[in-house]
């Protein structure tokens, strides 16, 4: 009993503190069990309280090591109640970076039928719970072939999807490497839920390291695009207007294709196709490979990319890790842009998300927002949780508002369109 109440008490400890320094291998540690405890805090503490009980009643526990035991793991879970409820700060940071990206100072008001989850025991009990009688998911579609390798996506859309619906392209996280990510596993609160929102979400399949080097990432994304805005159309979905979202490699990848919209270095054969998006909100990503404001404090990072993703040094090739970072195609003409970062991430130092949101505030000519959130971990939207589920309704709000403006524009201009056209009366 004693040995389990420790465990406990470090699960607990390391939520609310957790490892930012050497080794990156106890970083690894901590994001896993600092996540787990985040997201699942009340699952975690179910399971212990029944593996105490189950102790006590086979009359396991004894003596005065054990009885200190059980005070640990009572303690212990008290503060990981405590930790996991904080999770509810999402919701007014969320709301301030919204207001932010809109230039508003009022939180938007949506329809009454715009779904959001109430975060209660029957939403939360089931982490994983993300079929629904509504939606329907097309898997392994081909959207290109490389080497003779097909890449798919799987889009995901109420049955009874409304036409010329919003689009949001999903590019998956997993350090761009093989068995570490993949479509099928990612943003599901996010493109299940946008889905039941009148939304067609797209799940990106890409070439993975090592037996991709970059940029192949990005250009297989790019590919992607370009056949969202071909195809979409045909599953219900509007070409004119996609958000692309993703979380670590994926956060870093959507930023990248959002900013370097029409770069020829990334479009082999199809140079001349638009690869603009119409927004994009990137999870806690690598936004500079050249860590030029020492926002990293190891190296770690860097062993990692030069020798399975970039396969160069950063002084052997500069340019293309100058090229790869997001940070250097920040321009005035990028899309609207939410960031969102935890600042607990022992993966992903917090520092990357809060100077790409500088760089763009200074020079963005559209709406730029960034939501720090207080105790969340990397992958921390993984699953169904009281955090993931408060940002994914306002991320719905969000979105719906995006897409309301666009669709106003869009009526504005063909009013003008039509104003012109008539003969004049002179």
């Amino acid at each position: 009993m004693l040995l389990l109440s420790l465990f406990w008490a470090w699960l607990s400890w390391n939520a609310y503190h957790p490892w930012k320094g050497k080794p990156e291998l106890m970083g690894i540690i901590s994001f896993i069990f600092g996540m787990l405890a985040g997201e699942l805090g009340l699952h975690i503490i179910a399971i212990n309280v029944l593996l105490t009980l189950s102790i006590v009643t086979f009359g396991e526990l004894e003596g005065l090591a054990d009885s200190l035991g059980l005070l640990i793991a009572m303690a212990s879970w008290l503060a990981l109640a405590r930790f996991y409820f904080q999770s509810a700060n999402a919701e007014p940071v969320m709301r301030g970076a919204i207001c932010e990206a809109l230039n508003t100072e009022d939180y938007p008001q949506t329809p009454d039928e715009l779904l959001h989850y109430s975060p209660d025991f029957e939403r939360l009990r089931n982490p994983v719970a993300f079929k629904h009688p509504r939606l329907t998911r097309h898997r392994n579609i081909p959207y290109c072939e490389v080497n003779g390798r097909k890449l798919h996506v799987d889009i995901y859309q109420r049955r009874d999807c409304p036409k010329n619906a919003p689009v949001l392209l999903q590019i998956h996280g997993g350090a761009w490497m093989q068995n570490l990510g993949s479509k099928e596993q990612q943003a599901l609160p996010l493109m299940t839920q946008l889905a039941l929102n009148g939304w067609v979400c797209v799940a990106v399949q890409y070439r993975l390291s090592p037996g991709a080097t970059f940029p192949d990432h990005i250009i297989d994304c790019k590919r992607a695009l370009v056949w969202v805005k071909d195809h979409i159309a045909e599953y219900g979905g509007d070409p004119n207007f996609i958000v692309a979202t993703g979380g670590s490699a994926g956060g870093h990848l959507s930023s990248l294709l959002a900013l370097s919209a029409n770069a020829a270095c990334f479009q082999p054969g199809f140079e001349h196709r638009d690869t603009r998006v119409q927004a994009c909100i990137p999870f806690y990503g690598v936004y500079d490979f050249l860590n030029s404001k020492h926002q990293r404090h190891n190296e770690g990072l860097e062993q990692w990319l030069a020798e399975r993703v970039v396969k160069k040094t950063r002084s052997e090739d500069p340019a293309l890790w100058e090229q790869a970072s997001p940070v250097s195609w920040v321009n005035a003409d990028a899309p609207p842009f939410l960031i969102i970062h935890g600042d607990a991430d022992t993966l992903v130092p917090v520092k990357e998300s809060r100077e790409l949101y500088h760089m763009l505030k200074a020079v963005s000519t559209q709406g730029v927002g960034y939501a720090e959130l207080p105790g969340a971990q990397h992958a921390f939207e993984l699953m169904i949780s009281l955090r993931s589920q408060l940002v994914v309704n306002a991320l719905c709000d969000y979105c719906h508002v995006l897409h309301q403006q666009y669709l106003g524009e869009t009526d504005n201009l063909a009013q003008n369109d039509s104003e012109e056209g008539e003969p004049s009366l002179a």
